[in-house]
């Protein structure tokens, strides 16, 4: 099995991690979190999103958290926008890149954003070419691509439309998401062959929540795909809304842990990553949702 030999992360925590935590996190230490997984070697960072803080409060500080970091050369700053009007407030703040984002299931797009798959792409067709004529790249996410809260199994021929219609919009990179955890590894594989039909295998990445403990799994089966880009969240934060009580995104920790273990090159300092996983959850008052992280910690301890 040729595995690939250096793998490039997608911190998600910032964004994805925090903007479901019920208590108000401040733009300082959004920023200082953000610091230390630079600091650690993360050169994908997935900042904030430009959404109404009225449906995202946690999110409402964007501008200030961009404003407020200190930019380190070789690092991507990413931030999720909506819609023409996100990307507007967004520009304002020079992101290195956009993420939108469409479901594979129908039921979710409209529950989750109150339109159809092909009204959201639509909608999202000037967001990519507005974004794309100020040099800003373009990065998008399928949710649900395996699985749906509402309709539950998702077939694979959902997932190669979206991502058609998003090659078809001028999308750059397609992000393979399974949003609820569902997943397991021939399903997930399944799922990106259907996206690699439309995207160069360099232009696509998983993002796996860890519900029922696959995110890892999962991982590996993308790996063997040749595929080596994915999305983690430091410290696992990030609950799954959908799923009652259930874990949220893989910890990067972990993916880092095993990848390294493999051989694999990640450019991330595990030590400081777990520090930084440490910081964020001792504000947040509870112990990192990373098996790699506790082990690591206790055996410090000891």
């Amino acid at each position: 099995m040729k595995y690939p030999s250096k793998v490039k992360l997608v911190d998600v925590g910032p964004r994805d991690g925090l903007q479901n935590e019920k208590g108000e996190v401040p733009a300082a230490v959004k920023i200082e979190l953000i610091h230390r997984l630079q600091d650690a070697g993360l050169t994908e960072i997935e900042v904030t999103s430009f959404v109404s803080p009225k449906w995202v409060p946690q999110m409402a500080d964007n501008a200030e958290v961009m404003a407020g970091i200190h930019r380190k050369p070789g690092v991507r700053y990413s931030v999720l926008v909506p819609n023409m009007k996100g990307l507007e407030a967004a520009l304002a703040s020079k992101p290195d890149e956009i993420v939108v984002f469409g479901a594979a299931s129908e039921k979710f797009s409209q529950r989750n954003i109150n339109c159809s798959i092909a009204e959201s792409i639509e909608r999202f067709a000037p967001v990519v070419e507005a974004a794309r004529a100020k040099g800003v790249f373009v990065r998008s996410a399928i949710s649900t691509a395996v699985g749906c809260p509402y309709e539950g199994d998702v077939a694979p021929e959902r997932v190669e439309m979206v991502a058609r219609l998003f090659k078809e919009i001028g999308v750059q990179h397609c992000g393979v998401a399974d949003t609820i955890g569902v997943g397991t590894p021939r399903r997930v594989q399944a799922a990106m062959e259907a996206a690699l039909k439309h995207f160069a295998i360099d232009d696509v990445s998983g993002h796996f929540h860890d519900t029922y403990g696959q995110a890892l799994p999962n991982t590996l089966a993308c790996l063997e795909m040749g595929i080596w880009q994915f999305d983690s969240s430091v410290a696992g934060l990030g609950g799954c809304p959908y799923a009652k009580g259930a874990t949220g995104n893989v910890a990067t920790e972990d993916v880092v842990y095993m990848l390294h273990g493999m051989g694999i090159d990640t450019g991330i300092d595990l030590d400081r990553l777990i520090d930084a996983g440490k910081f964020i959850s001792d504000f947040l008052q509870r112990k990192p949702n990373s098996r790699a992280a506790t082990a690591i910690l206790n055996k410090r301890a000891g």
